[in-house]
């Protein structure tokens, strides 16, 4: 018998399948953060190899006040988004709340808007000029600022809470009931029942989701730069470093860049462990039934969640009342008209063209290569298929202003130049959305029957025919649902088109930015609105495919 050694390697079209993605993932995801570390041990003001950018970073409490307050953020952002998350979900899956499918379609939607533009929707109802500001002034009330951190944790809690609710709801529906009916039959009463039957059971999966808040809220971007105002967190320090026009330093935003890609791998290698504790056998038989109540009850206790949700989704409602609204220079409202979209029509029509243009060829790509990717996932697993996987998840968890520094150092001298190219762009779309297709392609690809390709095999189609003619057309819903998800998160994508944009290149979400940092309101709520309108038809579009069946985590 053959060691395993001296067995000969398969050459097919999955061979070549691994190692052209292996090269593609080497190319545009190792090579540019391998770039980023390299060039984080050289410094302008040190010769040689050195740490001196890191000597910098734990010494100078400019910067390492950054990373207390990155964590500081994400950590309070993790607790406020567990307690409503879990709140709601219990609710949700516990008692008939009017409405209920709605809602869930509702938290989903209020999860796939940007949250800058929350941040923006927020600064119109709340910032030193606002809406409601001015409002609770003329009756002689002030109002909480938006400004700061406190600002920052309000909008990250309200946008990403969904992802606990989501995580947790779907592991309460899947609670024996026994559990709690026997809790009950030794007199426990229903809070009690809770904090020690029920919490527990779901505890990996409400901790799954407070990771992905963690990690969601360590790689934002644009809301701590509307919000902050000299509270700075770790994204928007490696921003200004890079990007400064007064003290430009590549050196230390490198170093930075590696001090929240290790905190980032940290997280990551914690929600590998926590979401492998998620994996307890649990009878179904008996479901958890749904407590029925009537009349005023009934509306009582869903009035916490439509009081979340309103505010979840009122940025959406700003942002679209707001682009109706023509003011003057001094910021007097003229008229309610259609005018601020002209305006962006005329002005900013080649960023409107350059978002769907760049998001659909790269939507293009990420469907072909997670059709593939997920084929080898699933069927052809092994150590390649392991560091396959790995690596295309590396960049979901890194913050995009850090992909957008790795791809313009590896990629602004020959022999490969890319920066200020439309395909740089692109690129760092295909490789920061990929793992939503990828990951839902696997999803549906598990729940298929091998034995129908098998059926196949056996009728004399050949392996590579019944992988495109039947295998394909199979995975197809699931593939395009994780696509329609990628392509949303793709037109809203701010904080790597923030670093990789040019004059010809530059799209919606940076218009966006520009135009609330020019307090041009009305054009800013008018190219919102356009993001908003594309990301409620995309997701109907995926509950119409999925049957209302979507899962994003």
């Amino acid at each position: 018998m053959k060691s395993p050694l001296h067995r000969k390697v398969r050459v097919d079209f999955w061979f070549f399948t691994k190692a052209i993605v292996i090269a593609a993932l080497c190319l545009f995801i190792v090579y540019p953060f391998y770039t980023i570390l390299t060039k984080s041990v050289f410094s302008s003001k040190v010769e040689g190899l050195t740490l001196y950018n890191f000597e910098r970073f734990f010494t100078k409490p400019y910067y390492y006040r950054s990373l207390l307050r990155s964590m500081v953020v994400c950590s309070m952002t993790m607790v406020f988004s567990a307690i409503i998350g879990v709140f709601i979900a219990y609710i949700m899956t516990r008692y008939n709340v009017p409405g209920k499918n709605v809602l869930h379609v509702l938290i989903i939607m209020s999860l796939m808007s940007p949250p800058f533009i929350g941040a923006y929707s927020w600064i119109v109802l709340l910032g030193r000029n606002g809406l409601l500001a001015r409002v609770m002034g003329a009756i002689g009330m002030t109002a909480p600022t938006i400004y700061g951190r406190n600002g920052i944790i309000f909008v990250f809690t309200l946008h990403l809470f969904p992802y606990v609710y989501l995580y947790t709801s779907g592991a309460m529906n899947s609670i024996d009931s026994s559990l709690e009916e026997a809790a009950e039959n030794l007199g426990m009463n229903k809070l009690r029942r809770i904090m020690t039957i029920t919490i527990p059971v779901v505890m990996p999966s409400i901790l799954a989701g407070c990771i992905m808040v963690f990690m969601t809220s360590l790689a934002d971007f644009g809301t701590p730069m509307l919000l902050g105002e000299g509270y700075t967190v770790l994204p928007v320090l490696v921003y200004n470093e890079y990007m400064s026009e007064s003290a430009v330093d590549p050196y230390m935003a490198s170093a930075l860049s590696v001090i929240i890609v290790a905190c980032s791998l940290v997280m990551l290698g914690i929600q590998k462990l926590v979401v492998d504790k998620k994996n307890y056998t649990m009878s179904t038989l008996r479901p958890p039934q749904v407590t029925q109540l009537h009349g005023w009850r009934r509306f009582l206790i869903a009035a916490p969640i439509y009081i979340v949700l309103f505010l979840a989704l009122l940025p959406q409602i700003v942002v679209i009342c707001q682009s109706f609204v023509e003011r003057s220079f001094s910021g007097m409202v003229q008229g309610i008209n259609l005018n601020n979209y002209r305006t962006i029509l005329s002005r900013l029509g080649s960023n409107i063209f350059n978002t769907y243009a760049f998001s659909l060829i790269a939507i293009v790509f990420i469907i072909v290569i997670g059709i593939l990717v997920s084929y080898i996932l699933v069927r052809k697993k092994g150590k390649v298929a392991s560091i396959i996987d790995t690596l295309i998840m590396f960049p979901y968890v890194i913050p995009g202003s850090v992909l957008g520094i790795g791809l313009i150092v590896a990629f602004n001298r020959e022999p490969l130049v890319l920066v200020g190219t439309a395909a740089i762009m692109i690129i760092s779309y295909i490789v920061r959305k990929l793992p939503y297709t990828v990951r839902s392609g696997s999803a549906f690809l598990y729940q298929m029957d091998p034995s129908i390709e098998e059926a196949s095999i056996n009728l004399g189609v050949s392996p590579m025919k019944t992988f495109f003619t039947v295998t394909t057309r199979m995975m197809l819903p699931g593939v395009m649902s994780g696509a329609v998800l990628s392509w949303i998160t793709c037109i809203n994508e701010l904080s790597s088109s923030i670093m990789l944009y040019s004059g010809k290149t530059s799209t919606i979400a940076v218009a966006i930015y520009q135009e609330v940092t020019r307090m041009s309101d009305g054009t800013a709520g008018a190219l919102a609105t356009i993001l908003t309108v594309t990301t409620i038809i995309s997701l109907l579009v995926v509950f119409r495919a999925t049957k209302g069946k979507v899962k994003i985590v």
